[in-house]
């Protein structure tokens, strides 16, 4: 019998931004980077990126502006954050109208020093909604207390167009190799274009679309990449030699069609081996039938699990241990979280945003116990939504019996009902 799954009707928003939202990224285990905009019409809202540092006081999560960067006109669809091969540089890969823009991410100290007073900061920015907040720093030797804030520098490096759709080229999608060393884009010319990953070096242009791309993936293991477009498609690639696998197809219920809406790869808990997940919508006259999560086995090439909705999907994101999923609706903007080997939905959050999902992160692991970074909730994910917020759904621990108690009471309910037979002379 499946449990029940926890359920909330509000969970906590982060932070209120200025220009609504269109990707999210996890830049460091405490640093979350979101990013959108208004477009290039003069609508007077910005387009840019916003970072924030995480933080959480032992009941809730906080978040604090540490970082924004404009882009002028252009508006931020998606990005992806990668470190080189050698892991000495990050690099921030954003999709900008018919480009690829991409920045190096510089960090650096902030130091402030106080001797011994309290001090009232005050944030005046309308980008999100906090009351001022003092500061008390004391020092019984007399000397001053230093205090240490880590800020960011996003410097554009290269920049290449990516989509030569005649009428109106986009870069809709961006996504790099678990190595740092490939990158992959996809645009409504529905052509997928690989790249040397950060020099922007042009590697191949792969044709299996007709339409324009919706999404794309690299698996950490296995050499598989995965590529899903409005023509219907979903396309499994070998990733090293740039060619097809397989086209991945499933018996849709009573004839329907179906568009694939996003697609990730997830790690199979303790395993060498990857899964596949992605959101299958209905439409046209289908709009009536139910939008399925669906886990596919690359290797097989069949669905192994589905889990349905009663609305169209937006939204999709697995932890990096591969033991989550999380996904966002289009119609209710709400979120849910499901056990990846399982697919059962443990936590529920209805109506989270005012408007449909537009990007899921999960917080990253960081020890043995899946303790998620600042907290000890079993799994947390942030949220973002073109209603301009940032919001975290976290996911308690479950109750559970160990297998050795269940066992032992199995064994004394055994033991009580032999004896109650016997009284009664059965």
């Amino acid at each position: 019998m499946k449990m029940a799954p926890y359920r909330r009707n509000k969970d906590d928003i982060l932070a209120r931004i200025n220009f609504p939202l269109f990707s999210l990224q996890m830049l460091t285990n405490r640093h979350v980077l979101v990013a959108g905009g208004g477009g290039s019409s003069k609508t007077g809202v910005d387009n840019g990126f916003e970072i924030f540092e995480l933080s959480h006081d032992g009941k809730k999560f906080y978040v604090e502006e540490v970082t924004r960067h404009e882009t002028g006109p252009n508006v931020v669809m998606n990005c992806v954050v990668s470190s080189s091969p050698n892991g000495r540089h990050t690099y921030l890969a954003a999709g900008q109208e018919s480009h690829c823009q991409l920045y190096s991410v510089n960090s650096y100290f902030i130091s402030s020093q106080k001797n011994g007073i309290t001090e009232t900061v005050e944030d005046k920015s309308e980008l999100w909604r906090r009351k001022s907040v003092t500061k008390v720093t004391s020092d019984n030797n007399n000397k001053e207390n230093v205090t240490k804030r880590l800020k960011f520098e996003l410097k554009p490096v290269d920049s290449v167009q990516t989509d030569f759709n005649g009428s109106e080229p986009l870069c809709r999608v961006v996504r790099v190799h678990p190595s740092g060393t490939l990158m992959a884009t996809g645009g409504t010319d529905g052509d997928i274009r690989m790249w040397k990953f950060p020099t922007l070096e042009p590697i191949a242009k792969l044709k299996a679309h007709s339409k324009e791309i919706d999404d794309l993936d690299f698996s950490k293991y296995g050499n598989y990449f995965i590529s899903i477009a409005k023509d219907g498609l979903a396309v499994l690639w070998d990733s090293i030699k740039g060619t097809e696998i397989r086209r991945l197809t499933w018996n849709q219920p009573q004839g329907s069609k179906y568009l694939y809406k996003r697609c990730r790869f997830g790690v199979v808990d303790g395993e060498h081996k990857c899964a596949l997940y992605m959101l299958a919508n209905p439409t046209g006259q289908a709009k009536k039938q139910m939008s399925y999560l669906q886990q596919w086995y690359p290797e097989e090439g069949i669905i192994k699990r589905c889990a349905d909705f009663d609305e169209s999907l937006s939204a999709l994101a697995v932890r990096d241990d591969g033991r989550f999923i999380a996904v966002g609706t289009m119609f209710s903007g709400s979120v849910s979280i499901f056990i990846a080997f399982s697919l059962q939905k443990v936590l529920n959050i209805s109506n989270a945003h005012s408007m449909f999902v537009t990007g899921l992160e999960f917080l990253p692991v960081v020890d043995q116990q899946n303790y998620t970074v600042n907290s000890v909730a079993e799994a947390a994910v942030l949220s973002i939504s073109v209603d301009n917020q940032v919001c975290i759904h976290t996911l308690p621990y479950r109750k559970s019996i160990p297998l050795w108690l269940a066992i032992l009471i199995m064994i004394f309910t055994m033991f009580m009902t032999f004896l109650f037979c016997s009284y009664i002379g059965l």
